[in-house]
């Protein structure tokens, strides 16, 4: 299966998970293909981010929502699509989590795949 982050950023947030205070999150839109199948779906991962460079990700503290999953191979006009609401998701990923991850405030530049 390849699997690429099409989108990976980290930000600032807060979430208080499993005890621990978490203050940024690691958001990914992700592609899954395999066999002419593809997946996409957007992840969000709060870690603690205790000193600026701290940028352990820990994995307990993780929610994702699969945007499409079906026949097809990597579509840039599908991407695009999905990297325009992947604030929008990934924020209602986050809320769901008791948390909230402020997009005006990314720790690093984005990445794309």
């Amino acid at each position: 299966m390849a699997t690429i982050n099409v989108f990976e950023c980290y930000y600032a947030g807060r979430c208080e998970y499993n005890g621990v205070e978490r203050r940024a999150a690691q958001v990914c839109l992700v592609s899954d293909s395999e066999c002419g199948q593809i997946k996409y779906e957007v992840t969000v991962s709060f870690f603690p981010h205790e000193t600026e460079d701290d940028f352990r990700i820990s994995y307990d503290a993780m929610g994702s929502r699969t945007l499409y999953e079906g026949k097809g191979r990597r579509s840039k006009k599908r991407e695009a699509e999905y990297t325009e609401t992947i604030e929008s998701t990934a924020q209602e990923i986050a809320r769901e989590m008791g948390g909230e991850i402020d997009f005006g405030k990314p720790l690093i530049e984005a990445r794309r795949g």
